[in-house]
């Protein structure tokens, strides 16, 4: 009997595996695999058919690109006309059979191709690639954005909160990953494989990453932990080579210093909340002595909102010397408090990217500092500000329904305070 199943799962195993070979001799171009990949054959060949039409798209250049997203926009859009007299009738009779057949015109046939061209292994993979030509293509061809859509709709639930593994990343990953790591480091570049090392092995250095079971040599996103005993001011110091690091056990503050998103074809699916929330739950498991998570964070748009206030009368001197590197500290740091609490898009949201990201998750702008980068990026995006936002667990909660709802940025009251500060006047110019 258990021979009679072995030999049965063999048999499976190498039915399965011949059914996902694509085959040579289908010269067909990608628009009809797609087709067909739609149609019965799909049903019976799915899975030939879709490691087949994924081969022929890697193949393809930048015009067939663009054809072949046209093709996905156009052919398989929603049919509006059945559509609307589904949508009629259903109104009429919302039976069962009614509300299937609108849900299935409904969907447009982009959607169930995607889906169907999932189905091999590493398809995924293939899938978050071919969006990252999508968002290239788009940008000449903003049409597109009806299949960019569908492709984040998709993306959204394939990439879903359960289906997310949170690993430590450490001096022991292999290194097909720490090399990953280093590459898509997009805060605080990564110099070599000692300022690496400096970052994973102290027993006070913590880094951990999203993978998906699709994808699991790739990082979805990571965080770069720090535990200190204050709160930092100063990312120069905290990376700093000749730095004296601390026992874990004696920490009080863990700081998350450096976040990045790893996979461009994944823009807009948000994996940086669910991330903090775990993490901070895996620290407070691991050392419950903790007292405060916070960061310390870029303020990227800084110097570019800057540059639009060198004329106001009142700061507008003060602007410029921020920009040309020969204002006071404590200037910056008003202006920085400005920017942060004060500077807003038509929609009432803050201007700074980094800013919403944090402020959406809950975070309070806790304190600014000046000269905490001094890298070249940091000069030039912030003349090396940064700031500290606080998680603080019990009231992240009322901290997001306020910025999300009635745009309120939550922040201390010596933030506060520093915002309005007065700024020296001017210097009058000497009489001629």
């Amino acid at each position: 009997m258990q021979r009679n199943r072995f030999l049965g799962d063999i048999l499976s195993t190498l039915f399965d595996r011949s059914e996902t070979i694509p085959r040579t001799d289908d010269t067909r171009d990608i628009f009809d695999l797609c087709r067909a990949l739609l149609s019965n054959e799909g049903n019976v060949s799915g899975l030939s058919l879709a490691e087949t039409a994924l081969k022929r798209y890697r193949t393809l250049s930048d015009d067939d690109k663009i054809a072949f997203f046209l093709f996905l926009n156009d052919e398989l859009d929603i049919d509006a006309p059945a559509l609307s007299v589904l949508a009629a009738a259903y109104a009429e009779d919302p039976s069962p059979l009614a509300f299937e057949a609108l849900s299935a015109t409904a969907e447009p046939k982009r959607q169930e191709l995607l889906r169907r061209l999932n189905q091999p292994l590493g398809a995924t993979a293939d899938l978050v690639a071919m969006r990252v030509d999508l968002l290239r293509i788009l940008k000449e061809h903003p049409e597109l954005a009806r299949t960019n859509h569908d492709f984040t709709h998709l993306l959204r639930s394939w990439f879903n909160r359960g289906f997310l593994v949170l690993k430590a990343i450490n001096w022991d990953t292999p290194a097909r990953i720490l090399d990953k790591i280093v590459a898509y480091e997009a805060v605080h570049q990564i110099n070599d494989l000692d300022d690496l090392r400096r970052r994973l092995y102290p027993p006070d250095r913590r880094c951990f990453a999203f993978f998906h079971p699709a994808m699991p040599d790739e990082p979805l996103i990571f965080v770069e932990v720090a535990l200190t005993k204050a709160v930092p001011g100063s990312v120069t110091k905290l990376l700093s080579e000749g730095r004296t690091p601390l026992e874990a056990e004696d920490a009080k503050t863990a700081v998350f210093y450096s976040i990045s998103n790893c996979q461009k074809g994944l823009t807009g699916i948000s994996f940086g909340n669910l991330l903090i929330k775990q993490v901070v739950a895996e620290l407070s498991m691991s050392f419950p002595q903790l007292e405060r998570f916070v960061t310390l964070s870029p303020i990227p748009g800084l110097n570019r909102w800057l540059a639009t206030q060198t004329q106001d009368q009142e700061y507008g001197h003060i602007a410029s010397a921020i920009l040309e590197h020969s204002a006071d500290p404590q200037d910056l740091r008003i202006m920085a408090a400005r920017y942060l609490l004060a500077a807003k898009r038509s929609d009432g949201m803050p201007l700074d990217p980094v800013a919403r990201f944090h402020l959406n998750n809950g975070a309070e702008v806790y304190d600014i500092h000046a000269d905490a980068d001094l890298s070249v990026n940091g000069r030039t995006q912030s003349s090396g500000a940064m700031v500290n936002y606080m998680y603080d667990l019990s009231r992240t909660q009322a901290h997001h329904e306020d910025f999300a709802l009635r745009s309120i940025v939550a922040a201390t009251k010596p933030t506060h305070t520093l915002s309005t500060t007065a700024l020296p006047n001017k210097p009058k110019e000497p009489a001629p």
